[in-house]
């Protein structure tokens, strides 16, 4: 399985290796990137915390804490990573959190300052590579700009990248959680191909909701519990950290289907086998809309 980025510009292709897929293929190829953990947890209330690992393009990106510099008049002004390690202050809030894109994603060509408005203030940066390479959905364009949803806290956090620093894609993809049924479902250019029972988090630790996409992708040997792990763009609400992380949801399957249909988690997305494989195809960058239907 080879996951795939389409251009906007040409129509479908298959981008080169060089491009992240979230496919196991590429996976292989992973390092520890240490530290960042995931809000796993059993059903029986036992924490059993991944070890992620990212592509070797950037051994730092993703670290938490790691600022750069960018030219505020003539002020130079320490910016934060906007990774899911961070919190990003003064973010605008996604102004549509139900709503649907067009399915543009892009990707930071070089470390890129994120603003509050089109030319406004430069609140964060955006690297290239995180836990894999970063690719982010498009919710607004403007003048050359374009407004992403961003990986920090908080949840719904969105800034604005300068069109010239990135590249652009196109994903087919549309993955849609429903909690109150335990549904996810799979939308190929707005046509479901897939559907399936899930478990989602506990009363005290939910899944949030709202608009997020496929952060990263990676594999850890130390557990059993899933071959893939798919970290979204979004955190736990109620805990700040987990298991010594930053508490970013993720998908991944469990070793029992017990879990399927219940609210046993701590916040992660618990899928069959046969869901997770379907999910390994689909490009980074692919927008997640969780709601409470």
């Amino acid at each position: 399985m080879t996951g795939r980025h389409t251009s906007a510009a040409a129509g479908a292709r298959t981008w080169p290796t060089a491009v992240l897929s979230a496919a196991a293929g590429v996976l292989a190829v992973l390092v520890v990137l240490a530290g960042l953990m995931w809000m796993i947890g059993s059903s029986d209330g036992a924490e059993h915390p991944g070890r992620a690992q990212q592509g070797e393009q950037d051994g730092r990106a993703g670290q938490p804490g790691r600022s750069g510099q960018s030219e505020t008049g003539t002020d130079t002004v320490e910016l934060v990573d906007s990774t899911t390690h961070t919190t990003v202050e003064g973010a605008p809030v996604d102004p549509a959190p139900r709503q649907g894109t067009d399915g543009i994603i892009v990707h930071p060509l070089r470390p890129t300052p994120v603003h509050a408005e089109p030319g406004g203030e430069a609140i964060a940066r955006m690297t290239p590579t995180q836990i894999s390479d970063t690719w982010l959905p498009v919710i607004d364009e403007r003048d050359g700009w374009v407004r992403v949803l961003l990986p920090s806290r908080p949840n719904g956090s969105t800034g604005w990248l300068r069109g010239e620093d990135l590249e652009r894609a196109f994903t087919p993809y549309t993955i849609r959680v429903h909690l109150e049924s335990m549904t996810l479902r799979l939308l190929f250019r707005g046509d479901e191909i897939g559907s399936w029972p899930i478990g989602i988090g506990k009363a005290d630790t939910p899944t949030p909701a709202g608009r997020t996409f496929l952060l990263g992708s990676f594999t850890d040997a130390e557990q059993q519990f899933s071959p893939v792990i798919l970290p979204l763009g979004s955190h736990s609400d109620t805990l700040d950290d987990f298991g010594g992380g930053p508490g970013t949801v993720a998908i991944h399957t469990w070793p029992t289907e017990d879990v399927l249909g219940t609210a046993t988690s701590h916040g992660c997305i618990r899928v069959p086998r046969d869901a997770l494989d379907r999910l390994t195809e689909v490009p980074l960058g692919t927008l997640v809309l969780v709601d409470q239907q």
